[in-house]
């Protein structure tokens, strides 16, 4: 079994969906695996992975306006609260997401959809720089 591995340092600009499918399929064409399998993790507690519709950006206005009705922020409603009031539901709504995905690799390209797209989704407020993990086995 072949395996390749790098961390991608993704710097965040506050809450955001950052597209990162451009530096996911490079490190995927960088390992030379043309069949196989691509894991991405993301090495954190507050941001998380999707994959997600690529072409309209009203997708992900949508999704980030749901969350921040389905996980609000609030100083009374959580009892942890040590890195501000973002801190909480930060980490609930990495939980609904993702922290990992797997993704087909088909002739050394991610098989994605025509319009789905990888993201890290930022769930602070500040900016960060978070680490994503890029693994492909064959």
């Amino acid at each position: 079994m072949t395996c390749h591995q790098n961390i991608l340092k993704i710097k965040t600009s506050g809450k955001c969906l950052h597209n990162i499918t451009r530096d996911v399929g490079a490190v995927v064409a960088e390992s030379g695996i043309k069949t196989g399998l691509c894991t991405v993790f993301i090495m954190h507690t507050s941001a998380s992975l999707i994959i997600q519709e690529n072409a309209d950006p009203d997708v992900l206005t949508d999704l980030s306006n749901f969350f921040s009705k389905l996980v609000p922020e609030s100083t009374t409603d959580y009892y942890h609260s040590a890195e501000g009031p973002d801190d909480m539901p930060s980490h609930i709504r990495s939980v609904l997401t993702n922290t990992s995905l797997t993704i087909p690799v088909n002739n050394g390209r991610l098989l994605l959809g025509t319009w789905q797209g990888v993201y890290v989704w930022e769930h602070r407020e500040r900016s960060h720089l978070r680490q994503v993990v890029v693994h492909i086995n064959n």
